[in-house]
């Protein structure tokens, strides 16, 4: 099963979810040889729980996932901490809601929620627990020291720190060996032409996140990144840019 583990249905946090826009997403991500993607929207995007009450409205959930024609769309969302840093969570759609709802007055700074309030919401949960991007420039990680990291369940090799840090990928190898955690790809899609940057092959068909779990546990799986990856991120971040200018987003 091949999966993109981070990624957004919009093209701003500051836009109505769209399901136009959805479909050509998820056209893009089939076309790029992808069975599966993470939705992991921002939580403090413009109303967050409208994309799963439209959603809802037109594919049925299946265990942690929205069965789109035959293709996965699994539920999570990005998590900014007030440290800095950004988390994923994917798993079943209440478990995020739930954990949405709990930080619902948390959604800006200096009220973000700490690294420890959403980890251990997060254990109280099925939910996997990704460290985004934790080697960005901007948004890092590795401040948090190795006992805070080793809560996490994989770390977050991102598409867009690809193009941007050129040594991200040895960066990212080096943390996860270093404290026995598996590194997983996110494309970090905003527009669908970044889809494909980067993929992960996952060696058995998964329903959950505790299956998805189980998988890089067991190191059942292999990441794929496209030597195309600059050109891609480099393409949606001028065509974002020239919808910024033109007032569209």
């Amino acid at each position: 099963m091949w999966i993109d583990f981070h990624t957004h249905t919009k093209m701003s946090k500051k836009l109505e979810f769209s399901m136009d826009y959805f479909h050509k997403m998820i056209r893009s991500a089939r076309r790029n040889g992808l069975d599966a993607l993470a939705l992991t929207e921002h939580f403090n995007t413009l109303h967050y729980s409208r994309i799963y009450e439209t959603l809802d409205r037109h594919y049925p959930y299946k265990h942690d996932y929205y069965d789109v024609d035959g293709f996965k769309v699994f539920t999570g969302m990005e998590i900014d901490i007030i440290e800095t840093g950004h988390i994923l969570l994917i798993g079943n759609k209440a478990q995020i809601r739930v954990i949405h709802d709990k930080f619902a007055d948390r959604l800006e700074k200096p009220r973000f929620p700490t690294f420890d309030e959403v980890l251990d919401t997060a254990d109280s949960f099925a939910v996997l627990k990704i460290g985004a991007h934790p080697t960005r420039n901007s948004t890092p990680l590795l401040h948090l020291g190795e006992e805070r990291l080793r809560r996490f369940d994989a770390f977050d090799l991102n598409g867009k720190d690809l193009a941007k840090q050129p040594d991200t990928q040895a960066r990212l190898s080096e943390l996860g060996a270093k404290l026995g955690k598996p590194v997983v790809c996110g494309s970090d899609s905003h527009l669908p032409i970044q889809f494909g940057c980067v993929r992960n092959r996952l060696f058995r068909d998964c329903l959950t996140a505790e299956d998805i779990r189980r998988c890089l546990q067991e190191r059942s799986y292999e990441i794929s990144v496209s030597s195309y990856a600059s050109l891609k991120v480099f393409a949606a971040r001028m065509t974002k840019r020239a919808m910024k200018l033109a007032g569209q987003c």
